[in-house]
């Protein structure tokens, strides 16, 4: 099993359609830690740490998000796995 850390930019209308909330339930299903939150700029960042395959997982979920996000782009920034986290967190 191969760990991975990326994180994520997500654009579009991310704020306010459950996006942070929906990402930490898929997160915890999928044994992935780190956190979400959006930013002044009206996009949502992410840190996501666990199992490449699961990690790849939610940044394919995050190309669309939850049914009423309009996501427009995802960045993706692979950073080097620390095994930072030991839980997934909304931060606000």
């Amino acid at each position: 099993m191969s760990s991975k850390r990326v994180r994520i930019f997500v654009t579009g209308k991310v704020q306010g359609v459950f996006f942070r909330q929906t990402l930490k339930v898929m997160a915890k299903k999928n044994d992935i830690f780190g956190w979400v939150k959006n930013l002044k700029d009206g996009r949502v960042e992410s840190i996501l740490e666990g199992d490449e395959e699961k990690v790849n997982r939610l940044v394919e979920w995050a190309h669309g998000g939850p049914a009423s996000a309009r996501v427009e782009h995802v960045e993706v920034q692979n950073e080097k796995f620390i095994a930072e986290f030991s839980k997934f967190d909304v931060l606000y």
